[in-house]
């Protein structure tokens, strides 16, 4: 015959075994709490616990995401824009991160809004958009020196888009255009003085050397006597003796009908 109290006591160890016997995986801990007051962190791994006296909550210790609302900020020059943003974040103590914080999802989550606000309204738009490196750096910095009382690293901000009103789009390709016109006048301009330093020193040395204008003349008459139906006139160089002499050559082409 089954003894009855026996198999009563039995079920309950058992019951209280599986109960003491906690798993947690590797990137979880497990902050331990007895009778109210923290006894400590356990983990990875077996570990035991007294059961209805001790109470763990499990922390994940791996990086994860906080995808920041989107925040409508007024930059240093009253301008209007929205602005989201995405955090990474990893607790590195786990129990700071229980006893310090109620939420501390939350609570960076909030925390970070403000400081995105406090942040980008500190900056002009064209550094907002210009120097995204810096402030995202600066955001981060800022997060890590709040949050780690609570026992968390803020590893990476980023923010994700910048979207600007109607007009105020309107009005940057308005100036990114007259911009890169007068970059190409700029250029334009440069172009036409290193052209007229050329044609300075040309004329400089054709005063020095006539029979190279003289050539430079003959070389032009050839290039023109290869239009059709022209008259070319040309006034001769002075010779040794002073004089001056004229040369007509006529380049007149005639097509067979």
């Amino acid at each position: 015959m089954v003894n009855l109290p026996l198999l009563v006591v039995g079920v309950v160890v058992l019951i209280l075994i599986a109960m003491a016997v906690k798993i947690t995986r590797q990137y979880e801990r497990a902050v331990v709490f007895r009778f109210g007051k923290l006894l400590g962190e356990k983990g990875p791994g077996l570990f035991l616990i007294i059961p209805f006296v001790d109470r763990i909550m499990r922390v994940d210790l791996r990086v994860r995401e906080i995808d920041v609302p989107k925040q409508t900020v007024i930059s240093s020059d009253n301008v209007s824009l929205d602005v989201d943003a995405v955090i990474y974040y990893k607790v590195t103590d786990s129990c700071k991160a229980i006893v310090e914080v109620e939420e501390y999802e939350a609570a960076t989550s909030l925390l970070a809004q403000t400081t995105l606000r406090d942040v980008l309204g500190q900056n002009e738009l064209d550094s907002i958009l210009s120097e995204r490196d810096r402030i995202n750096k600066t955001v981060q910095e800022l997060l890590d020196v709040a949050t780690d009382p609570w026992g968390m690293q803020v590893v990476v901000v980023t923010m994700r888009d910048v979207a600007l009103p109607e007009n105020m789009l309107r009005a940057i390709a308005r100036q990114a255009e007259a911009e890169r016109e007068k970059r190409s006048r700029i250029i334009l301009a440069e172009a036409e003085y290193q052209a007229s330093e050329r044609m300075s020193e040309a004329a400089a040395f054709y005063e020095k050397t006539p029979v190279a204008l003289k050539l430079r003349e003959f070389q032009t008459l050839t290039e023109i006597a290869k239009e059709k139906n022209l008259i070319v006139i040309s006034s001769g160089a002075a010779g040794e003796d002073g004089g001056i002499g004229a040369t007509a050559g006529l380049t007149k082409a005639f097509t067979e009908r």
